[in-house]
């Protein structure tokens, strides 16, 4: 293990007080037990009632959002609330993208990838580099030169990252605690041109032909409605509040639920129950809460079990809670604000030997 977050407990050597050392394979039957549980509460079941109201509901607040922009084009405080209010649509999209992406919807992958397909017409987000990304992510999370999430250019998230950063990336590092929220409004463009970089690479894609067209598709689309009704100052200044709060929200969701988690190294051997519960974090549940994160607050059980319905993790985080402490798997949960104190105290912490260090 290479970092630990401030205030959250190090991973501990689980055969210390064992006679025999613990192997891989024990472990993994232990995931295979919890798994049990789950399936047999009936929690990994299609939930088709629920996103047959939740995808024509984001459907409807898309629908709103453009009806405000072509009739009240020429009201400016009206559109700068349409704008932030499409910074929630967005994001809500992009829980439906995930939840897709990860073949919570349906059985069929083609109904699942035609979800995912048409969020990216609508934000602009590749599907195939977005699931790409994210699998990976899932696969190891938190892990040096593995986990994407943990190799941004304007952060560090152990000293050696911290040691090695170069030019504006040096300096957003070294205070990367005070900038992180600010720097989070870049995420939206982030997500974008990342994207576009993945098809000009050629990457490998599922739909090589239809991607390129919906995402140049839907950026048009989106272009044109807001420049013909709104203009150019407008216009521009629409959607850089768009893309800025939506940014911002993203990057809010996403934090809690890995950073200041524990790193790993790259050559860390972990069984897979123990390596998604340790390097994640919940945030407390409340109807507000588990709206705004789209259940992602559950990070723990979604690690576990991504294909499991959006709706069914609060119901399956008892039953792994009470798992974790059977088996001494230390379990973390904690208020929002009490996250993002351990995000930005873990960030500080990391970025200290470039504050430290003589210019």
């Amino acid at each position: 293990m290479i970092g630990t977050p401030v205030g959250v407990a190090s991973i501990p050597n689980f055969e210390a007080d064992s006679a025999e050392p613990i192997t891989k394979r024990e472990r993994d039957r232990e995931y295979l037990e919890l798994k049990g549980r789950i399936t047999d509460a009936g929690l990994l079941n299609r939930q088709y009632f629920y996103y047959g109201w939740k995808i024509p509901s984001v459907a409807a607040m898309v629908g709103a959002s453009v009806v405000v922009l072509v009739l009240f084009s020429g009201t400016l405080w009206i559109q700068m609330v349409n704008a932030v209010f499409l910074a929630l649509v967005f994001t809500n999209l992009g829980f439906l993208g995930h939840d897709s992406g990860h073949r919570q919807m349906f059985k069929s992958a083609k109904r699942n990838d035609w979800v995912l397909l048409v969020v990216g017409f609508l934000t602009g987000m590749t599907p195939s580099w977005w699931q790409d990304k994210h699998n990976t992510h899932h696969r190891a999370p938190n892990q040096i030169d593995i986990d994407g999430d943990i190799e941004v250019s304007l952060f560090a998230f152990t000293e050696e990252q911290a040691l090695a950063m170069k030019g504006i990336g040096r300096l957003t590092v070294k205070y990367q605690a005070f900038l992180f929220y600010p720097l989070l409004v870049l995420t939206a463009l982030s997500l974008l041109f990342g994207g576009i970089a993945y098809q000009l690479r050629k990457e490998r894609m599922r739909y090589p032909v239809l991607e390129p067209v919906l995402v140049v598709a839907g950026l048009a689309t989106y272009l044109t409605l807001i420049f013909v009704f709104l203009g150019p100052w407008h216009g521009a200044l629409f959607i850089a509040v768009h893309r800025a709060l939506g940014g911002v929200y993203m990057g809010s969701v996403f934090a809690p639920n890995h950073k200041g988690m524990p790193i790993l190294d790259n050559e860390e051997d972990m069984d897979y129950l123990h390596q998604q519960v340790l390097t994640a974090r919940n945030v407390n549940g409340s109807p507000l809460a588990d709206f705004w994160y789209g259940g992602l607050n559950y990070q723990i059980e979604h690690h576990l079990f991504p294909s499991m319905p959006r709706n069914n993790l609060k119901k399956a985080q008892p039953i792994v809670r009470s798992f974790c402490e059977e088996k001494g798997i230390p379990y973390h949960q904690t208020s929002v604000w009490q996250s993002n104190k351990e995000i930005l105290g873990f960030l500080h912490e990391v970025s200290a030997p470039l504050r430290q260090k003589k210019a």
